[in-house]
């Protein structure tokens, strides 16, 4: 689809950025997806369900490890087939499902390791509630669950700040965004039988061109950079964003929590 200004203007933020080539969308970028799978420690005797795998970068990680099945849970259509197209090639058993990462379909304690990244933080709580809900149904007892996502801090941050930022938020990435805080995210995950094991947080520098280099790679960042710059609209959508992250610098990090079904 060509990247024009009209289209670059309207869309949501992860996708502005995924037209312009980049492939790390994750708040605490590479690093810490990395440190989730390190943590969920997938292997041969594993079936693994990834809710909204994006682009398919993190699912490319997993199969690599060759579990004994891996499944895409995807909202609509045109999502899964980005999927198929990125993953199938290194896991022909693929098996992808569209549908809502709520309401899966998925058959009772289906999967040993589950995981989703920053999808949890645009929900809303009750959104929320009911996906985190949903792991743990698919989840065998002792299967472990993964997140990455926005986190919001310090733990005592005030109602009003939260408001703040997060209309600041939907207003820079051009869509709804809920994050919460350490202390919130462990909460909702021990809501629902949950105990968490691991959690690591990373500062919120997605968009600074130290993090963009690491995760992406000097000519993919240098790429970027010239897309942008013949692409008026798609450059001020990340400036917006940018500015908004740096904003808020001292109470936005990336966070990485993994909890086992009890």
């Amino acid at each position: 689809m060509a990247m024009t200004e009209k289209k670059m203007d309207a869309m949501q933020g992860h996708w502005v950025l995924a037209r312009l080539g980049k492939r790390i969308l994750r708040p605490g970028g590479m690093e810490m997806t990395r440190k989730m799978l390190e943590k969920l420690n997938v292997s041969t005797d594993d079936d693994v369900v990834e809710f909204a795998p994006g682009l398919g970068y993190t699912a490319r990680l997993t199969v690599a490890k060759k579990p004994r099945s891996y499944t895409a849970v995807e909202l609509n259509e045109e999502a899964a087939a980005l999927v198929r197209r990125n993953v199938e090639p290194a896991y022909p058993a693929l098996n992808v499902v569209t549908g809502n990462a709520a309401d899966t379909g998925l058959p009772d304690s289906y999967a040993t390791k589950v995981y989703g990244e920053a999808m949890l933080t645009m929900q809303s709580m009750e959104k929320k509630d009911a996906i985190v809900a949903e792991a743990a149904r698919i989840l065998k007892p002792g299967g472990r669950y993964g997140i990455h996502e926005i986190a919001l801090q310090p733990a005592e941050i005030s109602d009003e700040k939260k408001r703040e930022i997060r209309h600041e938020l939907q207003m820079g990435i051009r869509t709804s965004v809920h994050p919460l805080t350490r202390r919130e995210w462990e909460e909702l995950l021990g809501r629902h039988g949950m105990q968490v094991e691991y959690v690591y947080e990373n500062g919120m520098l997605l968009l600074e061109p130290k993090r963009m280099i690491d995760d992406e790679g000097l000519w993919r960042f240098l790429l970027i950079q010239l897309r942008m710059l013949f692409n008026r609209n798609a450059r001020q959508a990340v400036l917006r964003m940018r500015s908004c992250f740096r904003k808020y610098r001292r109470h936005l990090t990336g966070i990485t929590i993994v909890a086992r079904k009890m």
